[in-house]
C-alpha cells in the first residue's frame, strides 16, 4: 500500500495504481482532489483520494503504509519536523518513505526559483520560498528524529536538450531521500 502525500492532480498516484499498487492519495486542496478523482475515474483507476493532511490522517488513526511518498511537498509546509514525524507515523515498520525536495544552494535558487518561475514560466511566480528549501542534512536529521533511517540521497537532474529528468549523483538542486522505518519508532 502506498500513500501519496500532497498528490495534487494525481500525477504520481495514477501510474502507481496502473502498476497494481493500492494507492491512497491525499492533498490539503479539495480542488486538487476533485480534479484527481475525475481524472482517475475517466482512466478507470481505483485510487482512494482524500482531502486531508498527514496530521489529520494520524489523528484519525490512519492505517500504516508500506510506502509514503512526500514528493515536492516539504518545501511548502510550515513545520518540516512535525510534518515528517506525522508522515513517519503512517509508515509500517520496515516500510519506506521517499522525500523529494529542493536543496538550499545558490544553484537551486538560480534554477528552481529564478529560472523555473521567472524566466521559463514552468511554475507560477512565487510558487517557492527559497528560505524553505532544505539541505540533505536537514532532511536526514528530521527523518532520524522521526524514527526513519536514511539509506540514500539521490539527485534528480533535468536535461533540457532531451526534455528528460534522470537520477544522478548531483543533489545541488533537486534530490530524493529514501528512508526506512525502524521496527520501533517514536510517535509524533
Amino acid at each position: 500500500r502506498i500513500l501519496d502525500v500532497g498528490c495534487g492532480g494525481g500525477l504520481v498516484a495514477e501510474p502507481m495504481a496502473r502498476l497494481g499498487a493500492g494507492v491512497t492519495a491525499i492533498d490539503a486542496s479539495e480542488r486538487n482532489i476533485k480534479t484527481a478523482m475525475v481524472h482517475a475515474a475517466d482512466s478507470g483507476l481505483e485510487i482512494d483520494y482524500r482531502a486531508t493532511s498527514v496530521e489529520d490522517l494520524v489523528a484519525a488513526g490512519g492505517a500504516a503504509f508500506d510506502v509514503v511518498l512526500n514528493l515536492e511537498v516539504v518545501e511548502h509546509v510550515a513545520d518540516v519536523n512535525a510534518f515528517l514525524a506525522h508522515s513517519a507515523a503512517l509508515v509500517k515498520p520496515d516500510g519506506v518513505m521517499i522525500v523529494a525536495t529542493i536543496n538550499r544552494t545558490l544553484k537551486a535558487f538560480a534554477l528552481a526559483k529564478v529560472a523555473a518561475e521567472y524566466i521559463l514560466g514552468w511554475l507560477p511566480r512565487g510558487a517557492h520560498d527559497p528560505r524553505k528549501f532544505l539541505r540533505p542534512g536537514e532532511i536526514a536529521a528530521s527523518l532520524e528524529r522521526a524514527g526513519m533511517a536514511v539509506k540514500e540521497f539521490t539527485g534528480v537532474s533535468y536535461n533540457p536538450l532531451m526534455d528528460q529528468w534522470r537520477t544522478s549523483t548531483d543533489t545541488d538542486v533537486n534530490y530524493m531521500a529514501t528512508a526506512v522505518k525502524a521496527a520501533q519508532s517514536p510517535t509524533p
